[in-house]
């Protein structure tokens, strides 16, 4: 296969020595000897290690612990776990609890960043008990078949890095290493996935294993901007977690990259940080106003928190709309302490008086029954008729966003996360204005927030072309 200098550089940097698959290697069956010693059951490696697709310098090893399907969720919880702590212990290692479906051990063991994952031992996806029983079933697939191929995965994984949608965490919402390799799979190399990339529509369907007749029938089953059916698994789309922002962004970077090859497209743009005093400049020249909600972190993982962070995000913009405070953009942020909800408000202010719309005249009970309540209630203008609608002036409950984010009570009303309401019930949560939303643990969200901008865009500006140019 054809690779042009670019690419050839950019695999002697990412392609794992010698030394490294050796290593890898030898802890994956280090780890699957101690997984059968403590509980008795098979284990096996899967991800990009146990499929030789990994990009040099990293470190994961995800071991499945394969425990018999007749075990109760609760029996292989309090199994699974038990066999991980004492893999852990026998390494010396360090270990945290995590969640996904059920819980897992994330441990920290010889310098490897391990996942010890409880799950059942089914004969096909069709006998799956929780959604993690598929994931040693995409090694099997993948095994015999991506050998060949290992090389241009690595090319598509650093593509995808350094264009910012690699990655398929909800904070991301981009692509994951399995769907990296089964795109390469299905067109057989990087640059014939690149140049069919830069040609993608909305609605894009792939199907290797073709369990469909067409891509009409997959549409009507699949809504996604990118639909791949997993080989695996026929009611699978793998792309489900790629938003249609990054889809978008990636055919960007293919369509850019393919026009003008270049080695920053491989490469990832560098956090910034922003300090204080900067934030404080980007507020002055910007005119706007920043409100901030922050609480405390809920203990679970991101793929739990962020999706529910962007649920209350919602909740509260659509409060604050209906109060007529006009919302620029809106993000969020998990830390590791605590956690943002950002407003960035166009109005943040408003007079005393709002105008409420009545009934028509001609509904004459619901007439009334306005008429009767702001005939002496009001305190200023009103009722009056409009056409065929009584109007009315009263005073505006909430005259500044602030307020509103304040009113605990209203805030908490909202249809706000599972785990979020929970920690804002249980420990309150700050307001923040102005220049007291900054602090040392968000400073890098707040740069990305003010520097928004593709990822191509940056990668045009690097090289110093434009659209015209390429």
């Amino acid at each position: 296969m054809t690779r042009n200098s670019i690419e050839a550089e950019v695999l002697s940097r990412v392609l794992p020595t010698d030394a490294e698959r050796a290593a890898a290697q030898a802890m994956g069956e280090k780890l699957i000897a101690a997984v059968y010693e403590a509980a008795n059951v098979p284990a096996m490696m899967t991800g990009s290690v146990a499929r030789g697709t990994w990009v040099r310098g990293d470190k994961d090893i995800d071991i499945f612990m394969l425990f018999p399907p007749e075990l109760s969720r609760e029996e292989l919880q309090e199994k699974g776990l038990a066999a991980a702590y004492a893999v852990v212990e026998k390494f010396s290692g360090t270990a945290e609890e995590k969640y996904a479906e059920h819980p897992y051990l994330n441990a920290v063991i010889e310098g490897f960043d391990v996942d010890l994952v409880p799950c059942y031992h089914v004969a096909s996806t069709a006998e799956m008990k929780c959604a993690v029983d598929r994931t040693p079933f995409h090694t099997r697939y993948l095994l015999p078949k991506i050998a060949p191929l290992r090389e241009d995965v690595l090319l598509l994984k650093q593509f995808a890095k350094g264009g910012g949608v690699y990655g398929s965490d909800h904070m991301t919402g981009g692509f994951s290493g399995y769907l990296c390799e089964l795109l390469i799979l299905a067109f057989g190399g990087f640059s014939e996935f690149m140049q069919a990339a830069s040609k993608f529509r909305y609605g894009e369907v792939i199907d290797i294993e073709k369990y469909y007749p067409d891509a009409k029938t997959v549409r009507k089953k699949f809504s996604e901007p990118l639909v791949v059916i997993d080989p695996t698994d026929r009611d699978r789309n793998v792309a489900a977690a790629l938003t249609p922002t990054r889809f978008a962004e990636f055919m960007e970077l293919a369509r850019d990259y393919c026009a003008a090859p270049s080695p920053v497209y491989f490469l990832a743009d560098p956090p910034t940080q922003m300090g204080r005093g900067e934030f404080a400049e980007v507020l002055e020249k910007r005119g706007t106003a920043m409100l901030a909600i922050r609480m405390k972190t809920p203990p679970y993982v991101a793929d739990t928190v962020v999706p529910q962070l962007r649920k209350s995000m919602e909740s509260i913009r659509s409060m604050l709309v209906a109060e007529d405070f006009q919302i620029h953009r809106a993000e969020v942020s998990m830390g590791g302490e605590h956690s943002l909800i950002i407003f960035e408000l166009l109005v943040d202010r408003l007079p005393e008086i709002v105008v409420r719309a009545g009934p028509p005249v001609w509904n004459h009970e619901n007439a009334d029954r306005f008429v009767d309540k702001y005939l002496t209630k009001g305190e200023f203008a009103g009722p009056w008729i409009e056409e065929d609608r009584y109007y009315t002036e009263v005073r505006r409950k909430y005259t500044t966003a602030r307020s509103l984010l304040e009113d605990a009570p209203k805030i908490l009303s909202g249809a706000l996360g599972k785990h979020v309401r929970q920690v804002m019930e249980e420990s309150g949560y700050e307001v923040l204005s102005g220049t007291d939303i900054w602090s040392a643990e968000f400073s890098f969200f707040l740069s990305a927030f003010f520097a928004r901008s593709s990822h191509a865009i940056r990668k045009l500006r690097e090289i110093g072309q434009t659209p015209a140019q390429k």
